[in-house]
């Protein structure tokens, strides 16, 4: 049945496909994927080693060959000349490949129609943006979600058209002891929108090693926590499979206890309803069940925050009144 005055199509109309990967399972094709850590832990240092496989036709730990592909690389706070361009020389890029943007007349945004310009132009296979914060556009509150919404939605539909994998360097927040998925920058919704995370810390017992953790993976198993050695002699160095949890890591920075399942649910609902709007709930449901929060602790929280259960067109909703 296919209803198209209406948009409407039964499911048997419509085609599977199977994802296709640039990096599997860290970073898929025609998706976003976010790379986020603490300054310094060499976030960037790692997607410009991955910039250089795309550009050459092969990829971190792997043997497969593949056509040497075209990379955008857009930075808010590295200078090209004496930063960007020299890593990837160290890193081996074909740089005839990789494609930047001069900012300085025209700032870009996840939503200016000059990034899908230079997209159709470039051609790229990887898209990166760094830091994502600086490419939210001006007048957005990257902790407001329903601003946080659309633009992220645009980004996705980007990479869906130009069958591109778009990758965003992140910027972690301070609350150190929590768990990791709460420590990206503003709303829940950025993290919940990627279809991958990967974080990068540093190991304190060994600090020129960085650990690689995949803490999101909405299209395949989470892929094994890896590493890369930086050190001043030899520069960056993949190291492959590596023994270590990134949760470990990042909370055992801080003499903080981690905070418990009920608090972070908490924080979870107050970013979700703060604003006093209604939002469906199983909408919130199913969203924190992605970072781990069962629906047993949200429940918890729930009442312990006096959120009203509240029915619209038939709808269950909740709110917190504000």
């Amino acid at each position: 049945m296919i209803l198209f005055d209406y948009g409407i199509f039964s499911l048997d109309t419509i085609e599977a496909i199977e994802t296709e990967w640039l990096w599997y399972p860290y970073i898929p094709l025609g998706k976003v994927t976010i790379i986020q850590g603490d300054p310094g832990e060499g976030k960037t240092t790692l997607a410009l080693n991955i910039a250089a496989a795309v550009t050459r036709g092969d990829m971190l730990g792997s043997d497969e060959k593949t056509e040497p592909a075209n990379v955008l690389f857009q930075t808010a706070e590295d200078g090209i000349a004496d930063t960007v361009k020299p890593r990837l020389v160290a890193a081996g890029a074909d740089c005839s490949r990789v494609m930047w943007k001069d900012e300085s007349q025209h700032p870009l945004s996840m939503t200016d129609d000059m990034l899908e310009e230079l997209i159709q132009l470039t051609e790229p296979k990887l898209v990166i943006l760094d830091p994502l914060q600086a490419y939210l556009g001006a007048n957005v509150d990257m902790h407001r979600a329903n601003e946080i919404r659309p633009v992220m939605s645009h980004i996705e539909n980007l990479a869906s058209k130009y069958k591109c994998a778009i990758v965003l360097i992140g910027h972690m927040n301070k609350n150190m002891g929590t768990k990791t998925a709460y420590r990206g920058l503003g709303s829940i919704d950025i993290t919940a929108a990627a279809r991958s995370v990967i974080v990068v810390a540093r190991d304190k017992k060994q600090p020129d090693i960085r650990v690689v953790g995949h803490i999101k993976s909405s299209l395949a198993p989470e892929g094994d926590t890896i590493a890369f050695r930086l050190s001043e002699n030899n520069g960056f160095t993949f190291m492959g499979k590596y023994n270590a949890n990134i949760d470990d890591l990042l909370i055992g920075v801080s003499s903080q206890p981690q905070p418990k399942m009920c608090e972070l649910a908490s924080q979870f609902l107050m970013a979700e309803l703060g604003d006093g709007k209604p939002k469906p709930a199983k909408n919130l449901i199913d969203k924190a069940n992605e970072i781990s929060i069962s629906y047993d602790t949200l429940k918890k929280a729930k009442s312990k925050l006096s959120v009203q259960s509240v029915k619209i067109d038939n709808i269950w909703h909740w709110q917190i009144n504000v």
